[in-house]
């Protein structure tokens, strides 16, 4: 088997693939040959070594992949060589050959391919266990998305869609607003060119918004929660602004830590909203199984459609770090194996 290795933290430098011999199933363990993996901002973090649910390098990072059963443990009964599935893999997910534990792997209907099933479980799982559990986002809502084109971003658009009658302000670069409109995105907003708090009590005439889903930390933190309506909910779901720069220096990241807002809950009391943080790491039990069987059933009926940027083969791995790290991405990236790459005349992606 091949697999990517994150050798120790640091640049992309630290990322090697390296070829091991495959593993075999375990008693309830089903392997599958992998055909797609998905890449999260997660595994780039982790590789600066900014992330605390990573394991200790050397290490194989990866939390979702989609392919093929090729073998099954003893006392498995609900797969056999052959099913394609889908697999929430907590750490691993970055090889080409990875056994499961059979609770955590799913059948894929025939209308979902590798790639979109690879491209759904952690945004899609995140953004709606955020809607809809913790925000409870209802029709008439007004929301304002940060990093609207990311992947989870782009998720919560589609998830909110479905709700309908919600009113979504996301931030994103200039460049990348055409296409947030056409997923529904009600005003987007240039971060780098623009001050988005002027913007939204622009927008919402001084009201302010009900929810503001924030990946980004620190400063934003205290700038969303000044911009919530009473009752109004933010959700704190990353940190994207400790990875400030190519190399992010302590000094940096010190800054972030002490930008950050702290909240009493008699503050929150006298001030009547809510904050609430969501982390899909710490989430791995089997209500998120029902809830991926749940998303792969609206896939394939064509509610959900997953935006998928770019599909990098293994031996391109740095460069896929960079398009995230650089946030260049619209939707999500894909990491897939050379073996299959090598069998592909027209592969879609223009970065490989």
């Amino acid at each position: 088997m091949h697999a990517i290795w994150m050798t120790k933290r640091g640049g992309t430098e630290v990322l090697e693939v390296r070829e091991t011999p495959d593993p075999s199933p375990a008693p309830n363990e089903v392997r599958v040959r992998v055909q797609s993996s998905g890449l999260n901002f997660a595994e780039v973090i982790a590789r600066r070594g900014l992330y605390p649910a990573a394991p200790q390098p050397p290490c194989v990072l990866g939390y979702e992949i989609s392919g093929l059963v090729d073998e099954v443990g003893t006392g498995v009964r609900n797969f056999t060589a052959g099913d394609r599935v889908v697999a929430l893999t907590p750490f691993g997910g970055h090889a080409d050959t990875l056994c499961v534990a059979e609770p955590k792997v799913l059948k894929l209907p025939a209308g979902v391919s590798f790639d979109t099933a690879a491209a759904i479980p952690v945004n899609y799982l995140t953004a709606l266990h955020m809607v809809e559990q913790v925000a409870d986002i209802r029709a008439g809502d007004t929301v304002l998305l940060h990093a609207a084109a990311g992947g989870v971003g782009l998720a919560i658009l589609n998830l909110c869609r479905m709700i309908g009658g919600v009113r979504v302000i996301g931030t994103a670069s200039g460049a990348k607003h055409a296409m947030l409109r056409q997923h529904g995105c009600y005003i987007p907003i240039d971060y780098r060119t623009q001050n988005y708090s002027e913007e939204v009590m622009r927008h919402t005439g001084g009201a302010g918004v009900d929810v503001v889903f924030d990946p980004l930390g620190g400063a934003d933190w205290k700038r969303g929660y000044k911009l919530l309506k009473p009752a109004g909910r933010l959700v704190a779901y990353g940190f994207s602004n400790l990875q400030t720069g190519r190399r992010p220096t302590l000094l940096r990241i010190l800054g972030q830590l002490a930008s950050m807002p702290w909240y009493t809950p008699l503050k929150l009391m006298q001030d009547n909203r809510m904050i609430a943080g969501v982390s899909l790491a710490e989430m791995w039990g089997e209500p998120l199984m029902d809830d991926l069987r749940r998303i792969i059933r609206l896939c394939d009926e064509g509610e959900i459609v997953p935006a998928i940027d770019a599909r990098f083969p293994f031996s391109k791995v740095a460069q896929a770090h960079q398009r995230l790290e650089q946030r260049k991405n619209v939707g999500k990236v894909l990491l897939i194996p050379d073996l299959w790459t090598e069998r592909e005349q027209d592969s879609p992606n223009p970065f490989a």
